[in-house]
């Protein structure tokens, strides 16, 4: 299938030369803004566990190159989709390793049985390993492969047949995504064997860049160089530190000592600090996210499209943009980025309107107002740097119509999973970093029907919508395509399941000893083709 690139994005890295391959016996410390809920990458769906999880240990069968949107061969080196985009053959790697760690030795290079046991645990409740230990796949259940995927089957033992029920066009630029990362089926009989099969999620193996060698709650992940990884000269560095550091200013802190060369999600304060310190750098790029206030419509009275109108037409964005990203973002309308092929640039924002809101409100039956749950991050993301600030601007813009929100919040994988899987929330802070380039990867993913459980936190399903939805994974034209992803928006846009806040411009601050670091248009950090002096 045809890579789709994304035209407007564009990512700075250093211009300084790379150092020379003496700087290989060194150790990276990367500073991280939270522990990993576990390092099994199809359980999860956030950038903090596929740093700890896809990003270091793991490979796909097909990757996005280094700092782009282009796709490129991972543990396949080819594939081929027929003409109705139903049926995908992937032709795998040959002499590649799964780890040899402390807790597993294999006996065997990776091959197509790898391939089929990665997708059907996760797609068939029976299969032996799946049915021993039953965990969900949100990812995966939200893109609706665990209804599509007819069958993975085995051609030979370098060659994996996927065929699907219905077309879909993003199929390939979906499994290049961390969900899909590939697991080795005999690690997995062993434990099945041995009753350990939770050790799955704990004890990774895979076939990446860094093997895994021990974890500390809220504290370290140590990981390193993978001997026997099968491209392993993009690998410079010995050692791999995760310091888990939740507070920024300590983050910060930690850069500046140099106890720390690469930091996760810069405040936008320390930006321009970090700009003016010898020893730091910091690149740009363009903001390929959005942050947003979704309203959960499973529960009254957010369940009525006048109230949500009204809530949205409260919120004053551009203060936000002041005071929660220090002017480092713009406006946000549509649920994806102006860099975004397909976005609808037709679509304009309702008017601050507080009056109008109080009028809405009372056109829907609470003239006096009510009160709801406001959620906010305990972490920072790269679409929100303050997430306790700007629920709390939020909060006193809703107070102006009568809406009294309670802000709550939780540790970052408990509020996931009480958002996510259990719907607890009413309005809740959230956001996205695109994953694959494509606008299904906007609109399905956190909007379609199939995530209402996952990632859609509206808990939204709207059939108009996820018609032209299913009708634009069917073409391969990319003109059809985005007018029907133009007129999804505009449902999106009448209906406010969530009201999109602010796209934040990227920032990367990093020690000068780092050389090779590009920012990843899809958010998330990537350790290959870094080195150190």
């Amino acid at each position: 299938m045809r890579a789709l690139a994304l035209s407007a994005l564009t990512v700075l890295a250093m211009s300084a030369a790379p150092p020379s391959a003496q700087a290989a016996s060194k150790t990276l410390v990367f500073c991280s803004e939270g522990s990993p809920a576990g390092f099994d990458s199809a359980q999860y769906t956030t950038s903090t566990d596929f740093d700890a999880g896809a990003h270091a240990v793991y490979d796909t069968l097909v990757e996005f190159k280094r700092g782009t949107l282009d796709l490129t061969p991972g543990l396949a080196v080819t594939w081929d989709a027929s003409p109705d985009a139903k049926t995908f053959t992937f032709h795998l790697r040959h002499g590649v390793k799964f780890q040899s760690t402390s807790y597993f030795k294999p006996t065997r290079d990776f091959n197509a049985d790898d391939v089929v046991f990665t997708f059907k645990r996760m797609i068939d409740p029976n299969e032996p390993f799946q049915k021993a230990h039953p965990v969900s796949f949100p990812y995966l259940t939200d893109l609706g492969y665990d209804k599509n995927i007819a069958s993975v089957d085995k051609l030979d033992d370098y060659t994996v047949r996927f065929t699907l029920k219905t077309p879909d066009v993003v199929f390939v630029r979906n499994v290049a995504m961390e969900f899909a990362s590939i697991v080795s089926a005999e690690y997995a009989a062993q434990l099945l064997k041995a009753g350990k099969v939770e050790d799955f999620n704990q004890k990774p193996v895979g076939t990446g860049a860094f093997v895994f060698r021990d974890y500390q709650k809220d504290s370290t992940i140590r990981y390193d160089a993978n001997p026997t990884f099968w491209n392993r000269k993009d690998v410079h560095i010995d050692k791999l530190v995760f310091s888990i550091t939740p507070d920024a200013a300590v983050r910060e802190q930690k850069l500046e000592s140099g106890e720390c060369q690469i930091t996760s999600f810069a405040r936008p304060a320390d930006i321009a600090s970090a700009k003016k310190k010898p020893n730091l750098a910091v690149l740009s790029g363009v903001g390929f996210n959005v942050a947003y206030v979704g309203y959960n419509t499973t529960h009254k009275p957010l369940d009525n499209v006048l109230v949500r109108r009204a809530l949205d037409m409260a919120i004053d964005k551009q203060a936000i943009i002041k005071s929660v990203y220090e002017g480092a973002a713009t406006v946000a309308t549509n649920p994806m980025p102006p860099s975004q092929w397909s976005y609808n640039k037709a679509l304009k924002d309702a008017p601050r309107d507080p009056a109008r809101a109080r009028a809405l409100l009372k056109e829907a039956g609470f003239p006096d107002g009510f009160t709801i749950t406001l959620w906010a991050m305990p972490v920072q993301r790269g679409y929100n740097p303050n997430a306790r600030l700007m629920a709390q601007l939020i909060q006193s813009d809703w107070a102006k119509i009568g809406v009294k929100a309670n802000i709550v919040t939780y540790e970052w994988a408990e509020y996931n999973k009480r958002a996510k899987t259990n719907g607890e929330h009413d309005a809740i802070l959230y956001g996205w970093l695109g994953d694959n380039g494509d606008p299904d990867n906007w609109l399905g993913t956190t909007l379609g029907c199939d995530a209402v459980h996952g990632s859609n936190m509206a808990k939204w399903c709207n059939k108009q919508f996820d018609d032209l939805l299913a009708k634009a994974r069917l073409d391969t034209d990319q003109n059809a395509r985005t007018k029907l992803y133009e007129e999804a928006q505009v449902v999106f846009k009448d209906q406010v399941p969530y009201t999109p806040i602010a796209h934040a411009d990227t920032f990367q601050p990093i020690s000068k000893r780092v050389h090779g670091y590009l920012i990843s248009p899809l958010g998330g950090h990537r350790f290959d083709g870094i080195t150190l002096d």
